[in-house]
């Protein structure tokens, strides 16, 4: 423990209850704050050495009130939260978090997938309801799915994600196109299209990539119409790379059979969201931004966080 280093969290309850976030308090002098608004960042922060952020922006306002601050670390992958170029300046360095989230997302995407594809809903509801007592025979079908073998699989970024998501779908015998959106993530396992042609043959287009100018609304009206009536659109990435509007209404239409979304482009989602009036709502699943957020991937997530301040000791010599 460095007693004369002061330590803050400002929005600890983004990463949930996890073990090993008290480790964090034998570094230094540490607070921690479930949330922060933009009016009390700078009182919280104070004469803080470290800022742990995940969402609360850092900004050179707070920077320029807060000339103490040294590291900030970002509890997540993206930097967008930190205005890294006036940091650079100050001489302040920031570290993110990568490759934490893997497993979980993977484990999220097809889960979000076989709930859409198999009627889960559907199925779990007829027997709860009681219908499945009165039923003259062992089985209902009354809703069709089909199986992944054979379909064509189309993934939009090809990370480390999006290759664990490739990985999975080919072990249920898909085969598996990509599209890379900063054209330098590359696989020669697999194939490599352009956005429109994935959109035609794909039954499943599952997006991984991250959101800035190229990406910002990728999948809108016209994308859409390009896709399969019967694909289904798996979002991962970021919300808005997805026009919720043309997918409300592509829902609506039955211009696809459905889509499933981890991230929306205002968080938490607004009430007059598009999404939450469509008619076919059986077509939709949302989740309120939990793929990352496995247990294993939060204790990870702490870990590395952990081993970014402990490498800022080092680099320092302090």
């Amino acid at each position: 423990m460095r007693k004369n280093l002061k330590i803050v969290f400002l929005d600890a309850a983004t990463v949930g209850k996890v073990g090993n976030l008290i480790a964090l308090a034998g570094m230094g002098q540490y607070k921690q704050y479930d949330y922060t608004n933009p009016s009390e960042r700078i009182e919280r922060i104070g004469d803080s050495h470290i800022i742990i952020t995940n969402k609360v922006v850092i900004d050179r306002e707070v920077m320029d009130a807060c000339p103490s601050i040294k590291l900030v670390c970002i509890a997540a992958t993206g930097m967008n939260n930190v205005d890294l170029d006036y940091a650079a300046k100050k001489k302040i360095q920031v570290k993110n978090v990568s490759g934490y989230s893997t497993e979980s997302v993977a484990q999220a995407t097809f889960s979000m997938l076989f709930y859409l594809l198999n009627s889960s809903a559907y199925y779990d509801n007829y027997v709860k309801s009681g219908m499945y007592s009165h039923s003259p025979i062992f089985t209902h079908q009354g809703k069709e799915f089909w199986e992944l073998k054979g379909k064509v699989f189309g993934i939009i970024g090809m990370g480390i994600i999006g290759k664990r998501i490739a990985n999975i779908a080919s072990a249920f015998g898909c085969h598996v196109l990509y599209h890379s959106t900063s054209g330098k993530n590359l696989d020669a396992e697999y194939e490599q299209v352009n956005l429109p042609e994935l959109l035609r043959v794909s039954d499943i287009v599952s997006i991984h990539c991250p959101l800035n100018e190229k990406t910002q609304n990728l999948i809108n009206s016209r994308t859409i119409s390009l896709m399969k009536q019967t694909a289904y659109l798996l979002n991962l990435g970021r919300g808005g790379i997805v026009d919720e509007l043309a997918v409300a209404e592509a829902l609506d239409q039955e211009r696809i059979a459905g889509a499933a979304l981890d991230v929306l482009s205002h968080e938490p989602i607004e009430e007059n969201n598009p999404l939450l009036h469509i008619k076919n709502s059986d077509r939709l699943y949302i989740t309120p931004h939990i793929a990352w957020a496995s247990k294993e991937a939060r204790t990870e997530l702490i870990e590395k966080i952990i081993g970014n301040i402990r490498s800022y000791f080092e680099d320092q010599q302090l």
